[in-house]
């Protein structure tokens, strides 16, 4: 990489660390504005790139629906209240941040098919085997089915993607760590395994994390 261009945007390196903070913040329990966190640095991460033309606008808009989509997603679940219809309009945002995910990975590779229907066989399993007995709606059982298949294959189109080594990992690993804290949601919720509801939120952090850096790699590299 040119060292001036090294040297000029190094810093944005630093907002990394401003995440972790504000995830251990959220897990302490400061409060929905210190949840919305590691989505919010996201998302200003993306507008820094894109302002100074490192990163394409119609590659930056589809990660900045994902971590808004999250955001919302992030606030229904957490102000439920025993309102069911709220954990079908959290999982409804989740599935649109799926959605902006999925898109990325689309302009920049392809889904793997063989590890997409490969993960789908089993999660669909998961589903019938572990979920579908303890709905108790329709739409709640549809909402839930249709958030499966579109996780699966974002994180097919996730592991599919083209880019330097660091930048691909880190974003199949922020996209399965989604799907891993959407999974735990499910036993929580419609399994009774309320014991592994800890492992929901850093999890879902750490997502945010890992595409923020994966995306900052890339771009990065791109300076070279």
């Amino acid at each position: 990489m040119n060292k001036k261009v090294e040297k000029h945007y190094g810093w944005i390196y630093l907002l990394i660390p401003v995440q972790f903070i504000l995830a251990v913040l959220a897990l302490l329990g400061y409060g929905f504005v210190f949840q919305s966190g590691t989505a919010g640095v996201a998302i200003l991460v993306l507008l820094l790139l894109s302002f100074k033309r490192q990163l394409p606008v119609k590659e930056a808009i589809p990660l900045i629906f994902a971590f808004l989509c999250s955001i919302c997603g992030d606030w229904f679940l957490s102000h439920r209240y025993g309102e069911s219809i709220r954990f079908i309009y959290g999982v409804a945002c989740f599935f649109c941040a799926h959605v902006g995910f999925l898109w990325y990975a689309l302009l920049n590779g392809k889904v793997r098919w063989k590890f997409t229907v490969i993960l789908l066989a089993a999660y669909l399993l998961f589903y019938f085997v572990m979920l579908y007995p303890n709905f108790a709606d329709k739409a709640t059982m549809l909402a839930v089915l249709a958030y499966l298949l579109i996780s699966g294959i974002s994180m097919g189109a996730a592991v599919g993607i083209r880019a330097n080594r660091i930048s691909r990992w880190t974003f199949a690993i922020g996209v399965g760590l989604l799907l891993f804290s959407d999974t735990i949601i499910g036993l929580r919720e419609f399994a009774g395994y309320t014991s592994l509801g800890k492992l929901i939120l850093p999890t879902y952090y750490l997502c945010h994390i890992f595409i923020t850096y994966s995306v900052i790699a890339r771009f990065r590299r791109m300076g070279n």
